[in-house]
């Protein structure tokens, strides 16, 4: 079973490709500044995991450039 579901994760950011690639740039973030943790608890160990965490509780927004 994975966490957080695909649906959650879409109900954030409606592109399945804009969710990777703001779940890699936020886990590079916490590779490298362990201490900007946006959550109290989380259920994976590893960064990318956690970064999947932030986007489906609507604590990162991924912003497109232009």
């Amino acid at each position: 079973m994975l966490y957080p579901p695909q649906n959650e994760l879409k109900d954030s950011i409606n592109s399945k490709y804009l969710v990777v690639t703001t779940a890699a740039k936020r886990a590079r973030e916490l590779q490298e500044y362990p201490d900007s943790l946006l959550l109290d608890e989380y259920r994976s160990l590893k960064n990318v995991g956690q970064a999947l965490e932030e986007i489906a509780a609507h604590k990162v927004i991924a912003k497109l450039e232009d």
